[in-house]
């Protein structure tokens, strides 16, 4: 995949430089995945501070929801205009200006803390994710491959801390701020000063790291996001959208109305509480990522929405009792489950993308998952104004069961008609 590897393989396995090499792309995947999930972290960190800021401010339900989506324009437009230049210009030059941009959202939430303020910074956040995303996962990828010695037989570690750092950052994001806005002082402060302070040094330790992505020579003139799927795996990669718009939708309550929820319907006030609510569905999803993930596509596929269904009944179960303990156990449900369908939609549109383009397909899922975290949410802010908010969540959890299950199913009959075809051709290739 990349010169360093060749250069090795030249070297022999035991020659120093080789070791070097091996060492320094080691270090260099750590170091992407630590900086992947606090970045994707920070992108939570205002969760369960939206209830001080709305007491602050004295904004509506809306006008929340409003702060939280505006992040989703940031994120849409930077993965449509940057998020596949990686592909040219390197892993790095991507990755290390967006762990700083994020630390300038920072800033902004800092000496801006107006609703404006608060309006640009998550703009400019989503501006990071949206650079990070696709770029992260494929870096990791390739700095697997290159710590691995170029052994290509091995790509399911990668995946999984890739999948993982995205769905467990978006849920210590919240977890770290929420423990500080409950415990500590200067709670719209304090947890902005310590993100802004450890993604710069982890941007100076991703610059140290090696490069991976070979840059087409000469470089192509730039262009704004396209995808190109082979004809035969569109199918599959526009179900594994939509089945990873359905699951980020999930993700989304959880990162937006969840804290209102508690304190509204609940009445649990607590920062920390709705911060480790938070954490529990995202870290479920990780975690659940990582128990299955010697599994196939199609075995995710499957267990996702067995797992999704009956946590979201509890979560809708638990604001109409209401009961806090069934709202937390179907979050982390629900979370399990939504983690393992993202992780199966990734790893089908993954197939499709050829390994020139990795970065752009990436792109291009990502561009879809974050519509469907930010555009239900709106729209549930929006009915909870004048519905009430059990109501609202009881038709989500249904739509949002239904879509989960239709998408992953479309996807995963679509892989098993390609990996049939692909048996086939190899048989014919036998007898000729």
């Amino acid at each position: 995949m990349t010169s360093v590897i060749t250069v090795g393989h030249e070297q022999g396995e035991g020659h120093p430089a080789h070791v070097r090499r091996l060492r320094h792309h080691s270090f260099g995947f750590w170091a992407a995945t630590v900086a992947f999930l606090l970045n994707m972290g920070f992108s939570a960190v205002p969760t369960p501070l939206y209830v001080l800021y709305q007491q602050r401010d004295h904004f509506s339900t809306i006008m929340l929801t409003v702060v939280y989506a505006v992040y989703a324009v940031g994120v849409i437009a930077s993965l449509f205009f940057g998020g596949h230049v990686s592909d040219w210009v390197g892993r790095k030059n991507v990755f290390v200006p967006a762990l700083l941009v994020n630390v300038a959202s920072a800033l902004i939430f800092l000496f801006e803390p107006s609703l404006p303020g608060l309006l640009v910074a998550r703009v400019v956040s989503g501006v990071s994710v949206g650079l990070t995303t696709a770029t992260a996962t494929a870096y990791l990828a390739e700095l697997h491959l290159g710590a691995s010695g170029g052994d290509k037989g091995s790509p399911r570690r990668a995946q999984v801390v890739a999948t993982a750092a995205n769905l467990g950052g978006i849920g210590v994001g919240p977890l770290i701020s929420g423990l500080l806005a409950q415990y500590a002082p200067q709670p719209l402060r304090l947890p902005y000063i310590l993100f802004a302070v450890v993604l710069s040094v982890l941007a100076v330790l991703v610059a140290v790291s090696p490069e991976t992505a070979d840059r087409p020579v000469p470089a192509p003139r730039y262009r704004p996001q396209r995808v190109s799927v082979p004809g035969h795996a569109r199918r599959t990669f526009f179900g594994a959208i939509a089945a990873g718009m359905a699951a980020f939708a999930v993700f989304g309550v959880f990162n937006s109305l969840a804290p209102s929820f508690l304190a509204g319907t609940m009445h649990q006030d607590s920062h920390a509480v709705a911060g480790a609510v938070a954490f529990a569905a995202f870290a479920a999803g990780a975690l659940a990522q990582i128990a299955l993930s010697r599994a196939g596509l199609q075995r995710t596929l499957r267990v996702g929405p067995l797992v999704l269904v009956p946590g979201l009944a509890l979560l809708a179960g638990g604001m109409w009792l209401p009961s806090l303990t069934m709202f937390v156990i179907g979050g982390v449900l629900s979370g399990a489950g939504g983690g393992l369908a993202f992780r199966g939609a990734l790893g089908a549109a993954g197939s499709t993308a050829p390994s020139e383009s990795r970065a752009e397909v990436l792109a291009g899922f990502f561009l879809g998952a974050y519509i469907g975290l930010s555009v239900p949410v709106v729209v549930l802010g929006i009915a909870s104004q004048y519905v009430a908010a059990r109501t609202v969540m009881l038709v989500f959890v249904v739509v949002a069961a239904i879509a989960v299950v239709l998408c992953t199913r479309v996807v995963g009959a679509e892989l098993h008609r390609s990996d049939g075809e692909a048996a086939g051709e190899r048989t014919r290739t036998r007898t000729r």
